[in-house]
């Protein structure tokens, strides 16, 4: 499948009702056979062993359907897995078509065993206007979404959907759906082409009636690998995911992303000349968070370059990474269907020591927002030898800032930049008001480092809105065509400020 595919594929997840009116057709489960912890890891290595085989498609007509149609079908939720019982979550499913030609198996994990839930067509309602069209042998369900009470009004909401390759999403109570999250990136960026590897099979553990959490394992395969997934999830203001994983490699994996997030970033103060929109930003999200193994945090605000654009934040051992949406207001984006102000953020917390690698982000250029373009993920120096495997655990939370802040450090909050009448470029950063920040301004430090051109002296003057300091310079290119920029307020040889890096192309 190709990347525009999988994006699309994600819209078109967005815009599926999660109401319905249709008959009473409950979710049934077929033949059960044992289940324990060791049971999707050994299915993945057994597979692995294996060449790989791409599953059998449902029906063309299915596949063929356009946009229009697929969104004339939906799940009613009524016919819910968990429906009136006492069981606090609600497990809904998709239906195959479009951007989803092949289905993945979906069983129901209780007392020891897995039942596999039998594809009825019934379970979704469908407008007048879908056709009617052809069932084969191999069809079944597209994914799935999770619902609970997240307020307490004994309404179940979504919270999580897993659907498309190995896409999966997640969102804090009272938010809507933004980036994503994958099992695995290969080769993204990669001019021979990216790889998508598939969820082929998920195995959900029936919650007690007290569990916040679920508790869901997942089967992974591609021509590169096989995966074992298991994911604890547990829904509240930050949704909490705690992911392990075993690749288990076919061939010698050497682009290989852990962890990884893709998001969408069409345009903010940094770059409004290339769009003529009323909206001030358009994102997802608006920047890359590291903490890095040595202890420093930084901040790279994200682009939408003209050509692709990859960065490599070399590490051992980091404490974590993310994409952040940081401007949280309305007035932010003006945008008053796609509210990007309550899309969430997402914080990777690697558990154990993950080695030396690089957090990596690939910028990719975009010109609507239907595209998600930036990716982040943990890229590991040492390749996956074939027949070898590879675990990792690592902690994901999606919530408005689930990342943790050091007392001692204020955050950027805005990156803007314009060009000057006279010639040369004016960069302006605005940190936060903090504790640790002197009333007197002058007795700060600024560490401002660009790696081509020349800049001025920064003047680092008070916001009187936010009362944090805001610094700004204005840097002459000398035809240089790219540019890296390290910021830094210090006081007293300490960190007073996140370090902030910055990319400038002359092309954007």
């Amino acid at each position: 499948m190709l990347r525009r595919d999988i994006l699309k594929a994600l819209a078109a997840l967005a815009a599926i009702p999660s109401s319905a009116f249709a008959a009473d057709a409950p979710l049934r489960k077929g033949d059960a056979t044992p289940f324990n912890a060791q049971t999707v890891k050994a299915r993945a290595r057994a597979l692995a062993e294996a060449d790989y085989a791409p599953r059998p498609t449902i029906p063309p007509e299915w596949q063929n359907l356009s946009y229009d149609q697929y969104r004339k079908i939906w799940f009613d939720p009524r016919n819910a897995l968990w429906e009136d019982t006492n069981t606090p979550q609600r497990l809904d499913v998709f239906p195959p078509g479009l951007y989803f030609p092949q289905a993945v198996e979906i069983n129901i994990v209780e007392d020891g065993v897995a039942g596999p839930l039998v594809f009825d067509l019934n379970v979704f309602d469908k407008a007048d206007q879908f056709p009617d069209l052809p069932l084969n042998d191999h069809m079944g369900y597209s994914g799935l979404r999770l619902r609970a009470d997240l307020l307490g009004n004994g309404i179940h909401t979504e919270y999580s959907v897993f659907q498309g390759a190995s896409y999966f999403r997640g969102i804090g109570t009272g938010e809507i759906y933004g980036l994503s999250a994958r099992g695995l990136a290969l080769k993204t960026g990669d001019p021979m082409g990216e790889e998508f590897p598939d969820f082929t099979a998920f195995w959900i553990e029936k919650p007690d009636s007290s569990d916040k959490s679920v508790t869901l394992h997942a089967l992974m395969d591609s021509p590169s690998c096989t995966g074992a997934f298991r994911f604890e999830i547990t829904h509240g203001d930050v949704l909490d995911m705690e992911v392990e994983s075993t690749i288990f490699a076919r061939t010698d994996m050497s682009h290989v992303g852990i962890a990884p997030l893709t998001s969408m970033f069409l345009f903010d103060a940094t770059d409004r000349a290339r769009f003529s929109d009323f909206r001030p930003n358009v994102h997802d999200s608006d920047g890359l968070l590291i903490h890095n193994g040595t202890g420093e945090v930084i901040w790279r605000p994200l682009a939408n370059p003209t050509a692709l654009q990859i960065s490599a934040f070399g590490d051992m051992n980091p404490k974590g990474f993310g994409l952040m949406q940081r401007k949280r207001d309305f007035s932010d984006y003006n945008d008053l269907e796609a509210l990007y102000h309550k899309r969430p953020s997402v914080w990777i917390t690697p558990r154990g020591d993950w080695g030396a690698g690089a957090v990596t982000l690939v910028e990719i250029p975009a010109d609507l927002e239907i595209y998600d373009n930036i990716v982040a993920y943990w890229r590991p120096t040492d390749p996956i030898a074939a027949g070898s495997s590879h675990e990792m655990r690592y902690n994901l939370q999606w919530g408005a800032d689930p990342a943790p802040q050091p007392s001692e450090l204020v955050r950027v909050t805005g990156t803007a930049m314009g060009a000057r009448p006279e010639g040369g470029l004016v960069m302006v950063i605005d940190f936060e008001d903090g504790q640790a920040l002197p009333e007197d301004l002058n007795a700060i430090d600024v560490t401002l480092r660009s790696s081509t051109g020349s800049t001025t002296p920064g003047i680092l003057q008070r916001n009187p809105e936010t009362n944090g300091p805001r610094l700004a310079f204005t840097f002459q290119p000398d035809e240089t065509p790219v540019a890296e920029f390290r910021v830094q307020l210090r006081m007293k040889d300490a960190p007073l400020s996140e370090v902030w890096l910055y990319r400038w192309t002359q092309s954007g």
